[in-house]
Order: structure tokens, then C-alpha cells, then sequence
């Protein structure tokens, strides 16, 4: 057994012992006659093992037996699922670390399920293949697209930073990854704030040149989230869910050419785009750590001192008490 082996069945191990141990407590009475417990409406985005889990199938057959199938939703980006999951139309779905951020602090009641582990250059800051600019120092009075409240924002926060360049010295553009691109394009910006695949896309496709990217300066985890709501209502749906994402995981880190086929087929994306974004992105679901809860609450900090969000929050009030296992 190798030690990525190891450590995996140690965590099977541990998250077993916490369910049993949690959730096994909680009663949950009348689910036949709640309709929010016949379906799981989950947003996704172009990336990650939900797209994977959306191309395979494997969830909805896991989930007939307990009288649930599963409605797929598509969003651009972390801020516009998490909307989706505030106003009730989606109970689960995944982004990066800022979107829940910007979420909690206007009140969304969302609660973090998982995550995956770091993968700091799956974001970056890109500027044309032509730009003269070659360094972050530069981009001190320049005009810099992202969207608004992405894990982009903070990357762009954190590099500023290192570089000794105050955040309101750049000029920021909010804009979605398609509309972005379209800037982008056009050189109505001087460099673009963009996570995988949409950074692959721009470097395969428009030969973008990296200025910068994560390493070094955040970890850039993927969260889990779900509605508070549909956690304390259906946590065996949940662990269903998590369950096949752990498999989902382990099937891509053994088959990456069927993986690059299935997330083409779902995303529309090349191949070639796929296997650079997916060769950056960390596939082994976990619960969420403590120093993960440390790292998201700097992140909150960081933000409220900006006054990038209205107030600031305490990121261990949005994680629910669940606790599930991976098999």
C-alpha cells in the first residue's frame, strides 16, 4: 500500500468515527412528505469532480434507492451559484474560497460541507502575449478584470500585496469569465484575474502569459457548500453525495484520459485545455480542518478590512456539524 493509500483510509478511518459519533443523533421525521427531500439540486461549474460526477451518471443511480434524483445546474462563476443557492434554487454546489465569504457576510445561510485541498496555481493573473508587463509591480495604476467576490479576488489581493501595492492603486473591473475574456481580447484591460479552465482556455487559446499565479501566495481551495437548510434536513443525501465524490476523486487520479473525455463531453472544452486545467486541480474530497477554517477566516478578515464585505463574520458558524464519510 503507498502512503497516498495510507493516508486516504486513515481519513476514511477518522470521518467514519466522526459520523457515528455526530449526525447519527439527529432525527429527521416526515422526509416522504417534504418535497425538498425528493430532489438534490446541485450547481456546478466548468471544473472539478462535480462536473466529472454530472458526466457519469454514477449519482443518480447511488441516489434511486433512496427516492431522490438529482437536477444539475449550471453557473459562470462561485458568486452567482452561491446567489443561486441563497434565493432556493439549487441546495448544493462548489466554488473557491472567496464566494462564501462575500455569501455569509449578506446573510446567505449556507454551511460548508468538504473541501478539496490546495491548488494555488489553478488561479491566475494573465495579460497578453504582447504586454510589456513583467512583473506585479507594474500593474500599479492598470486596469485589472475579475469577477467581483471569486477566489481571483483575493489572488489579487494577496500578490498587491507582496508587491507592496495598495488594492485601490489598480483598477478593477468586475466583470463574469465569458464577458471578461471578451475584454480581454479586445486590450480593454491590461491583465485579467482568472482560475481554471478559464486560464487554460486563455493560454492555449490566446497564448495569455502567466504574470502570476497562486503558489507562494494562497492555497486556492475548492469548498462544498450546501443550504442550511437541506444539510440538517437530508445529511444521508449528503453523505451519498460526498461518498461519490470520494470515488469520483480516485477514478480520475487512475484514469486521466477518461477523464479529459468526460469533462470535454460536459464543458465543451478541448482537450488539450482540459488536461493543462485538470493537471493543476487537487482531487481528494476531505472534511473541512481547522486550518482550513484558520485560512478562510484570514481570508474574511482580509476582506472586512478592505471593506470588500459589509461586516465582518466568523467562518466556524457556517460549518455544520456533518460529518461524513469517504469511501
Amino acid at each position: 500500500m503507498d502512503q497516498h493509500q495510507k493516508n486516504r483510509r486513515q481519513t476514511i478511518a477518522m470521518l467514519s468515527a466522526m459520523l457515528a459519533s455526530g449526525m447519527t443523533s439527529v432525527a429527521i421525521p416526515g422526509f416522504a412528505e417534504n418535497k425538498v427531500s425528493s430532489t438534490l439540486r446541485i450547481g456546478y461549474q466548468k471544473y472539478g469532480p462535480l462536473t466529472i460526477l454530472k458526466g457519469t451518471g454514477a449519482l443518480e443511480k447511488r441516489l434511486a434507492p433512496l427516492g431522490v434524483e438529482v437536477k444539475w445546474t449550471e453557473f459562470p462563476a462561485g458568486p452567482q451559484l452561491l446567489e443561486g443557492l441563497n434565493v432556493g434554487s439549487i441546495d448544493f454546489g462548489t466554488t473557491g474560497e472567496a464566494p462564501p465569504i462575500f455569501a455569509q457576510a449578506a446573510g446567505a445561510d449556507l454551511v460548508y460541507v468538504a473541501n478539496e485541498p490546495a491548488a494555488p496555481s489553478g488561479e491566475a493573473i494573465v495579460v497578453p502575449k504582447n504586454s510589456t508587463l513583467k512583473s506585479v509591480a507594474e500593474l500599479k495604476g492598470k486596469k485589472i478584470v475579475l469577477n467581483k467576490g471569486s477566489n481571483v479576488h483575493y489572488l489579487l489581493v494577496k500578490v498587491l500585496e507582496k508587491a507592496g501595492i495598495a488594492y485601490h492603486d489598480v483598477q478593477t473591473i468586475f466583470l463574469p469569465p465569458a464577458d471578461a475574456r471578451a475584454a480581454f481580447e479586445r486590450g480593454s484591460v491590461d491583465a485579467w484575474a482568472i482560475w481554471d479552465p478559464f486560464l487554460a482556455a486563455a493560454e492555449k487559446q490566446l497564448g495569455a502569459r502567466v504574470l502570476i499565479d497562486g503558489k507562494g501566495a494562497v492555497s486556492n481551495h475548492q469548498f462544498y457548500l450546501a443550504a442550511r437548510p437541506y444539510a440538517q434536513k437530508r445529511p444521508d443525501v449528503l453523505q451519498a453525495l460526498l461518498d461519490e465524490l470520494g470515488r469520483t476523486d480516485e477514478w480520475v487520479l487512475q484514469n486521466a484520459k477518461q477523464t479529459t473525455t468526460v469533462f470535454s463531453a460536459q464543458t465543451g472544452l478541448p482537450a488539450d485545455v482540459v488536461e493543462l486545467s485538470n493537471s493543476r486541480f487537487s482531487f481528494h474530497v476531505q472534511a473541512i480542518s481547522e486550518q482550513v477554517i484558520r485560512e478562510q477566516q484570514g481570508i474574511a478578515d482580509t476582506f472586512a478590512d478592505l471593506k470588500l464585505i459589509p461586516k465582518k463574520i466568523q467562518i466556524k458558524d457556517a460549518v455544520f456539524d456533518l460529518k461524513l464519510s469517504i469511501k
